[in-house]
């Protein structure tokens, strides 16, 4: 009988097919997201914030850390935000500690390292998930194809960036090595 349940259960096993592309989430949106706007997120003092009150703006999201080889970013950013704010830009910084652990500090911390080392007055947010089981609300609707009506993508390291027009509408995925003063992200800004 013993035998009969090994063979029952290694045939079973390998039956299985490989869930290696399957997303777990245990916090899915509802089904009324149309659209960037229609997402809230937690502001890095904790407050909550709704992406509607951007209507009007290009929005870039990036993932961001203080202990990564891309930090240095951290100065573009700042400068892509000077230079554009005003025209209708905005940049959201999310920390995030899932690759190798590069962004270990609270949200005190973080905020003052961004502010002491590289003058950020772009809005951040509480540190996130960015994948796995436990993905942010933004994140999800950024990387899902059901979501975002366009592609489904995967953050793959800090400082990966996601850009949303002005009717929350999501636009591409560039990652890490795209520099935030790009021309690619410049002229999509300026309506090139």
């Amino acid at each position: 009988m013993v035998k009969t349940i090994a063979i029952a259960f290694v045939t079973a096993l390998f039956a299985c097919k490989p869930m290696n592309n399957i997303r777990l989430q245990t916090n899915l949106l509802p089904n009324n997201i149309n659209s960037f706007h229609d997402v809230t997120a937690k502001d890095i003092d904790g407050k909550e914030f709704k992406m509607s009150d951007l209507k009007g703006k290009k929005v870039m999201v990036v993932n961001v850390a203080s202990h990564c080889g891309y930090t240095p970013q951290y100065s573009q950013l700042q400068e892509l935000y000077d230079k554009y704010k005003d025209k209708n830009f905005v940049i959201l910084g999310f920390p995030c500690n899932q690759f190798m652990g590069q962004e270990p500090g609270n949200n005190t911390e973080i905020l003052e390292f961004c502010q002491k080392n590289y003058g950020v007055t772009f809005p951040l947010f509480e540190k996130v998930d960015v994948k796995g089981p436990d993905v942010c609300p933004v994140f999800q609707f950024l990387t899902q194809k059901s979501l975002n009506g366009v592609e489904d993508s995967e953050v793959s390291w800090n400082f990966n960036k996601y850009l949303i027009d002005e009717n929350g509408k999501y636009v591409k995925h560039l990652k890490s090595g795209v520099e935030p003063m790009d021309e690619e992200i410049t002229n999509w800004i300026e309506g090139k």
